[in-house]
């Protein structure tokens, strides 16, 4: 390929991207409006600016681009599950943990708008729902690994299955995230976070 060729192709990369961002954006825009059920593709594509043929190339349908904001939004809370833990003591084990929960819950506060959709979408869409599975497992099986890391230096019990207390946490949190994102919780991040944590870290650390 020339160099002619080479700046040609860059441009029409450039041109896809940009397009495929304005249909991500719409769709936001859209679905923020309407709710997931109510929007429509026409109503994203009209938002965009852009033609059906075109912003069919860069996504089948209007499930497809709620996935790809799902796994935006969603990026920022693996950051906050994937902070390094190797705690030395009990103490340090429940401080970090602590902290982790409440960043992992306060992010509901300003994406609760996107995470409500989302939950809408996840009962009427089977991608939606298979895609929260995803997101479910690869959460559980980071925390898999920190409770298996505390097993192995000696800071928690050994007599339970590391996987399943993973799953029955992440559960947990799961419920109360839901809660502040439909503004049902009846406390403060702070509170839920502390006490979820007095009770998981007393039944599980040594």
């Amino acid at each position: 390929m020339d160099k002619k060729e080479e700046v040609k192709e860059d441009g029409r990369h450039l041109r896809s991207q940009q397009t495929r961002q304005r249909l991500l954006k719409a769709a936001r825009e859209v679905f923020l409006e309407e709710g997931f059920h109510k929007a429509t593709v026409s109503q994203i594509i009209k938002r965009a600016k852009t033609g059906y043929g075109t912003a069919y190339v860069h996504f089948s349908g209007k499930d497809e681009l709620l996935i790809v904001l799902m796994d935006d939004v969603m990026e920022k809370f693996y950051h906050v599950a994937e902070f390094p833990f190797q705690p030395s003591t009990k103490e340090d084990a429940r401080r970090m943990i602590e902290d982790q929960v409440f960043q992992f819950l306060k992010l509901a506060e300003p994406e609760r708008s996107m995470l409500q959709v989302f939950e809408e979408a996840i009962g009427y869409s089977d991608e939606a729902r298979h895609k929260w599975k995803e997101i479910r497992e690869r959460f559980i099986e980071r925390i898999s690994q920190d409770v298996y890391y505390a097993q192995q230096s000696g800071l928690a019990r050994m007599d339970v299955d590391y996987k399943l207390v993973a799953r029955s946490w992440f559960f947990t949190g799961e419920m109360n995230l839901w809660e502040i994102v439909r503004n049902e919780h009846r406390t403060s991040v702070e509170e839920i976070a502390k006490t979820l944590t007095a009770i998981y870290t007393g039944g599980l650390y040594k």
